[in-house]
């Protein structure tokens, strides 16, 4: 995960932290250890669907580890593509660079005459100011998009006097959404949402102590009704496939 910092139609739409190096200072990794989650869940929504694409872009691609992972699990025949302006995670990225994946240090929306079958656009919009803008830019750039948009907003997290602080601070999320305000958020700039499923981050990736502490509850209200477990509890992402 990182975030796209760059300028669509006069727009800012990040900070400085991922440019001058503090995003890396906290988060060394790029998030590496998510990577094989996102993947495992793009690929189910892709089977799913019965998605073939040719040619994947992933915009804010970090590290690179998803497409990796990506590139190892499909058709040979698929090529892959990374965006990053990090020049900090594009140096992560140059030890997955190979003949079928590669990854550029540009700003995609102002890439001309380019295209992909599918955009990934993981755990980023939350980071981005100009999120409606950012949305907008990339829309023309690919037919599908499967955005991973973490679900921040959730009562324990309110209610909580540093629950959405922490993501502020330590992930530079500046946006922070429920399931409704997500998709309606996608809707309002022009996509067409045609499917969508919950992600247990907080059940696959989770290593606080409070996140230890409320994973079986988590999991058994889940398994008994999944909307009111993810807007109390928290702790799960949304997947998005649109067009």
């Amino acid at each position: 995960m990182t975030a796209v910092s760059t300028r669509v139609t006069g727009h800012v739409l990040a900070q400085n932290m991922y440019m001058n190096g503090e995003y890396q200072r906290l988060n060394p990794h790029w998030h590496i250890e998510e990577s094989a989650f996102k993947a495992k869940h793009i690929l189910k929504m892709m089977e799913k669907n019965r998605l073939q694409p040719k040619a994947i872009c992933e915009v804010g691609c970090g590290a690179g580890e998803v497409l990796k992972l990506l590139q190892e699990r499909m058709d040979d025949t698929c090529r892959f593509w990374g965006y990053d302006i990090s020049p900090h995670a594009l140096e992560l990225c140059k030890s997955r660079v190979n003949e079928r994946l590669q990854f550029r240090l540009a700003d995609i929306c102002r890439e001309e005459d380019t295209s992909f079958d599918l955009i990934l656009v993981l755990d980023v919009i939350e980071h981005v100011q100009d999120y409606y803008g950012f949305l907008d830019g990339i829309r023309r750039k690919g037919k599908l998009k499967i955005f991973h948009i973490p679900l921040d907003v959730s009562v324990q997290a309110v209610v909580r006097k540093n629950g959405l602080l922490r993501r502020r601070e330590m992930h530079g999320h500046i946006q922070y959404f429920t399931k409704e305000t997500a998709l309606e958020t996608l809707r309002d700039v022009g996509y067409q949402v045609l499917d969508y499923c919950f992600t247990p981050r907080c059940i696959d990736l989770g290593q606080e102590t409070i996140q230890k502490i409320v994973k079986l509850p988590r999991m058994i209200c889940f398994a008994i009704h999944q909307e009111l477990t993810v807007r109390i509890l928290g702790g799960y992402s949304l997947l998005v496939l649109a067009t």
